[in-house]
């Protein structure tokens, strides 16, 4: 039976450590508050370039969506999953994990291969299927740029043929307990068109019309990559209990063992 004086060496211990969890709560919360106000500041920017992108393309006949609009039939399908780097996230990684599988079975017959962006994915396909490459680092510090880089090399895997479809697969963010898992196909786009009518209004386009959504088309890919990105970063738990409650609990049995030792 512990004396006294190791009780109260333990109780000092959990103190410490107390202190330590509360401190690491608070920048984990710091941390969540950021990621979920950059995803928030970024989905009116995203949603405002896609309908930019539809009044545009809808004044112009036919499709104008060139390379990346092109409609191949389907042998080859690359799948990119969005997960954490890390573990101990409740069915974070693991609904993303199970969704992406189901891609091997909605492409039956099909060549499926994986593309990772985070560590949980990459370790589970790696295993089982063909993992093509693991931008994990990305997370390391996550930009624009960075994942522009990214959104680059997919869509030059589309436009050389490599893939004849690019799907993302990632959480989306609701809220800090909520967050949705979601499947959007990256490329190829639909062809380009909206129902909204062409406004009545002459606008003189410099450069011209096409020039312009061929433009906007490789910005808006990017910036649904980042926001897939974002979202599942966003969507992250940032701790699975809260240190802070567990030495107090601790605590509390090392005070309750020193009145039965009195």
């Amino acid at each position: 039976m512990a004396n006294l004086k190791e009780i109260r060496n333990r109780i000092s211990s959990v103190s410490s450590t107390m202190q330590i969890t509360s401190a690491m709560k608070m920048v984990s919360a710091a941390k969540l508050k950021k990621a979920q106000d950059a995803i928030t500041a970024m989905r009116p920017y995203a949603e405002k370039l896609t309908e930019l992108l539809q009044n545009v393309s809808a004044t112009l006949d036919g499709d104008v969506g060139g390379e990346f609009t092109v409609q191949r039939e389907v042998k080859k399908v690359l799948v990119v999953v969005i997960t954490s780097n890390r573990g101990l996230a409740g069915a974070f990684n693991t609904n993303v994990i199970k969704q992406s599988a189901l891609l091997s079975d909605k492409y039956a017959g099909k060549q499926v291969d994986f593309l990772a962006i985070g560590k949980k994915g990459n370790d589970f396909f790696r295993k089982l299927s063909t993992v093509v490459d693991n931008k994990s680092d990305v997370f390391d510090q996550l930009t624009f740029d960075n994942v522009a880089a990214i959104a680059d090399e997919l869509t030059k895997k589309f436009v050389t043929g490599e893939y004849d479809k690019i799907e993302l697969v990632y959480n989306q963010f609701k809220n800090a307990a909520t967050q949705i898992v979601q499947v959007e196909q990256f490329l190829p786009l639909a062809p380009i068109a909206s129902d909204v009518p062409a406004s009545a209004t002459d606008y003189i386009f410099e450069p011209s019309k096409e020039e312009i959504v061929l433009t906007l088309i490789p910005k808006m890919l990017k910036t649904q990559l980042y926001k897939a990105i974002r979202d599942s970063f966003a969507s992250e738990p940032r701790s699975t209990y809260d240190g802070h409650a567990q030495g107090n609990r601790q605590r509390h049995r090392i005070e309750k063992s020193i009145e039965i030792n009195l």
